[in-house]
């Protein structure tokens, strides 16, 4: 009975071929295990880990405490090009060979934090789920390598010391780490694998302004694309996976590219006989340290490791797998639509589309906002979108008083000038350290002789200007790509910048 309760609080499907009562007839109860879940979620969230820029150091010292605990085996299997020691852990006596890896890619961490949360409740105790732990321990062989790429993570980047992307380093073997996967492919011949990754923020279910918060994916074994037992297997363990997503998050799934990669792990992994399911963390407003899609990540890794325990994931159709639908790429940070431009010789109505992208200062960051597109964008999304008809750009301006820094300004102060058209400010110093430049303000602030705001709308360039009336009544700010609506409150919002 203590299996069957976490197979209701996982929305796990349980299979009828042993004689069990079907899903249909436990449906009621299903709806009613969120509270439940979360609760079992909670309990196991490893506590240190809370933002994506996390360092191999912190990982180690969270894999040396678990060799006191003595539920997982831990063995340091290599080192990578600059000597950060790689380990694998493994939990179980079963047949059933799985092998798990996460953060080839230094820059995507969201399943290393679950890979943590799932080591947690591997060594729970006491807390009426020792069924579940005893059916994973007696029919699986976990192998897990959390943080494959340690070099990366160190810099927050994709490629690896050697600068190669490890996931094209399948056949040759070239990168340290990817060598070492290959290897350890080699000696653990796991049956099943899960290829663990982010991919970004800016794919969309197609047709839906609803970002992708999981893709998954059965990587092809050829350019053919067909499907054997071996990748059969790994569709119906993603339908399974799906059919308990859209519990969480209806709509907000979709499938990677399907196209066949000869370099890559996936591909490769399916071609050598382990049924592998690549899980590619997405995007969601308001997760931008992605902990909601680290719960998604744990959710469905566990309910998936039921599944091959059991055998249940057979219940499944090859053809479900096909209903998903494969991402889109329509989504921006925000979009503006409508919106009036004036230059020297003409007037325009146009539609904008603006991104962020990040650069890491150890473990923050700070943002530059930039216009991705211009144009007709009927069929494109913003996480923040605003119909600007009937307003125009205006320009920002800049301070003609100099502070002496930038902890000058309240965030109260901020806005307020932000408000007044105000978008930047000289100040004297920037800090003791290039981490101390970094703030939260709604404010540009700048040390060098001249600070040039957004006077024209060009591809490429910076964002930050205003929407404002005919009358110059300022309604939005385009502050470093962050769409402000001057009109509401922002308190608790961060702006992720720096000074200049």
């Amino acid at each position: 009975m203590k299996l069957l309760a976490i197979l209701l609080i996982l929305g796990a499907i349980t299979t009828c071929e042993r004689g069990e009562t079907p899903v249909s007839d436990y449906s009621s109860a299903m709806n009613l295990d969120t509270i439940t879940y979360n609760t079992v979620y909670n309990t196991y969230k490893e506590p240190s880990l809370q933002h994506r820029r996390f360092k191999h150091s912190d990982i180690e010292a969270l894999i040396q405490d678990r060799k006191n605990k003595e539920v997982l085996k831990v063995d340091p299997i290599g080192k990578s090009f600059e000597g950060r020691t790689i380990y694998e852990l493994t939990y179980g006596d079963g047949d059933k060979v799985v092998m798990l890896w996460s953060q080839m890619h230094g820059d995507e961490p969201t399943a290393t934090m679950a890979l943590f949360d799932l080591f947690n409740f591997l060594e729970g105790k006491d807390d009426g789920q020792e069924a579940v732990r005893k059916l994973l321990k007696s029919k699986l062989k976990l192998h897990f390598i959390p943080m494959l790429n340690p070099d990366g993570a160190e810099r927050f980047t994709r490629r690896t010391a050697q600068s190669i992307d490890m996931n094209r380093d399948a056949r040759a073997g070239q990168t340290v780490e990817g060598a070492l996967l290959k290897e350890r492919a080699k000696v653990v011949k796991p049956r099943y694998g899960f290829n663990l990754h982010d991919q970004n923020i800016y794919y969309n279910v197609p047709e839906t302004s609803n970002p992708v918060q999981i893709s998954l994916l059965a990587p092809a074994y050829n350019y053919e694309r067909e499907i054997n037992t071996v990748r059969g297997d790994a569709m119906k363990i993603i339908v399974g996976m799906n059919s308990l997503l859209q519990r969480y998050i209806p709509d907000a799934v979709a499938k990677y590219d399907d196209a066949h990669t000869p370099r890559g792990f996936g591909d490769n992994f399916q071609s050598w006989g382990a049924s592998t399911v690549l899980i590619e963390s997405g995007g969601r407003k308001g997760d931008a340290e992605k902990q909601e899609i680290r719960k998604l990540n744990f959710i469905i890794i566990l309910n998936a490791l039921i599944q091959i325990a059991e055998g249940s994931y057979g219940q499944y159709e090859v053809q479900d797998y096909e209903k998903i639908p494969f991402n889109a790429s329509q989504l921006h940070d925000v979009v503006i639509r409508n919106l009036s431009i004036k230059t020297d010789s003409t007037a325009f109505q146009t539609d904008i589309a603006i991104r962020r992208g990040e650069t890491s200062v150890d473990r923050d960051y700070f943002v530059r906002g930039r216009v991705e597109d211009i144009g007709d964008l009927q069929e494109s999304f913003g996480y923040d979108e605003v119909d600007a008809k009937g307003l125009q750009f205006i320009p920002a301006r800049v301070s003609n008083v100099v502070l002496d820094s930038a902890s000058v300004l309240s965030p109260k102060d901020a806005f307020d000038l932000l408000k007044k058209g105000i978008m930047a400010v000289p100040v004297k110093t920037i800090g003791g350290s290039r981490a101390s430049s970094l703030h939260s303000l709604p404010i540009h602030f700048f040390t060098q002789k001249q600070f040039f705001p957004t006077t024209s709308m060009d591809l490429g360039g910076t964002a930050n200007f205003y929407i404002g009336d005919a009358t110059g009544k300022l309604h939005y700010a385009v502050f470093n790509g962050y769409l402000i609506d001057l009109s509401k409150d922002i308190k608790d919002k961060l702006f992720k910048s720096r000074v200049h």
